[in-house]
C-alpha cells in the first residue's frame, strides 16, 4: 500500500486515549495530513483520560462534528487515504460492521469501505463476548483491519509514552506511513 498523504481520525469513547497524541505525533513528522471526528463519549473519555478537548489534540487541521452528515468525509469523493477509529468502541465496530450510520463517524468509515480504502479499528474492551467476536470478523470480512492496542513488551518500554509510541508506529506501519526508526523499538530477533 502507498503511504497516506490525509486520513480521517475517528476518536470514540473508549479507553485508550493515550495513543491518540502519539500517532498524530508520528503522522506529522511524515506531513500527513489529519482531520477528525471526536464521538460525545470520545470527547468525554478524550477530558477524563487526557484533562483534553480536540483543540488540545496536536495536528489535527479540521474536526468535524459527529452529526454533520454534510461534511466532505461523509462522501467517496472527498478521496482521503485512509480511516483509524482510535480508539473504538464495541458499539462503533458494531456499527461499522453492519453497516449502520448513526453518525458521520460510522459514514465515514462505511465511505472507507465501500471506496476499498484501508480502514483501521483499534478495537478497545476486555473480555470480549461472542457478539463482538462476530463484529470483529463481519468488519474484517468487509474489508477493515482489526488492530486492538496490544503493547509488546520485548523493547522493554520505558513508561506509558513509550508503549503509545509503539503502538501508534505499528498504525502507521499499516497505513504505509515510515517513522523515525530511532524513536521506535523493532524487533531485531534475540
Amino acid at each position: 500500500m502507498a503511504g497516506c498523504q490525509r486520513i480521517i481520525l475517528g476518536v470514540t469513547g473508549a479507553t485508550g486515549m493515550l495513543y491518540v497524541p502519539a500517532l498524530l505525533r508520528l503522522l506529522a513528522e511524515q506531513d500527513v495530513v489529519v482531520h477528525g471526528i471526536l464521538s460525545e463519549a470520545g470527547r468525554k473519555v478524550l477530558q477524563i483520560e487526557l484533562g483534553l478537548e480536540p483543540d488540545q489534540l496536536p495536528h489535527v487541521s479540521q474536526w468535524f462534528a459527529s452529526d454533520d452528515f454534510t461534511a466532505p468525509p461523509a462522501s467517496g469523493s472527498a478521496l482521503y487515504d485512509a480511516m483509524v477509529v482510535l480508539p473504538c468502541t464495541m458499539g462503533s465496530l458494531a456499527a461499522i460492521a453492519n453497516g449502520y450510520c448513526g453518525n458521520l463517524l460510522h459514514r465515514c468509515a462505511d465511505v472507507t469501505l465501500k471506496e476499498g480504502r484501508p480502514l483501521l479499528l483499534a478495537v478497545r474492551e476486555t473480555p470480549l463476548n461472542r457478539t463482538h467476536l462476530k463484529n470483529m470478523l463481519a468488519a474484517h470480512e468487509a474489508g477493515a483491519i482489526i488492530c486492538p492496542p496490544m503493547p509488546s513488551y520485548y523493547s522493554r518500554p520505558k513508561d506509558l509514552d513509550d508503549i503509545a509510541l509503539s503502538f501508534a508506529a505499528r498504525l502507521c506501519d499499516l497505513l504505509g506511513v515510515p517513522v523515525n526508526a530511532a524513536n521506535i523499538q523493532r524487533w531485531q530477533g534475540v
